[in-house]
């Protein structure tokens, strides 16, 4: 059974509140190497019944139709077979 693993991430134009906060603390705590902070999401989509050949195309179409909002996110699929 091929499973996908989807990332998704706020798009570098859309400002990270989230990835700000951790960026300023982890500067606070002492690690000035860090540029920046960027939060995102994970999802491993095991996908039962599909061909493996197909995965990737299945796996993209849940990314751009349920898993990521295009408007403000980007994302990358990974498939294992």
């Amino acid at each position: 059974m091929p499973r996908a693993r989807v990332y998704v991430t706020l798009k570098k134009s859309v400002f990270d509140p989230q990835g700000h906060t951790i960026h300023d603390a982890l500067r606070s705590m002492g690690y000035d190497g860090v540029t920046d902070v960027r939060q995102g999401k994970f999802f491993e989509v095991d996908l039962s019944g599909v061909a493996p050949e197909q995965a990737r195309d299945t796996a993209e179409e849940i990314a751009r139709k349920v898993l990521a909002n295009p408007v403000i996110e980007s994302y990358r699929v990974e498939v294992e077979p």
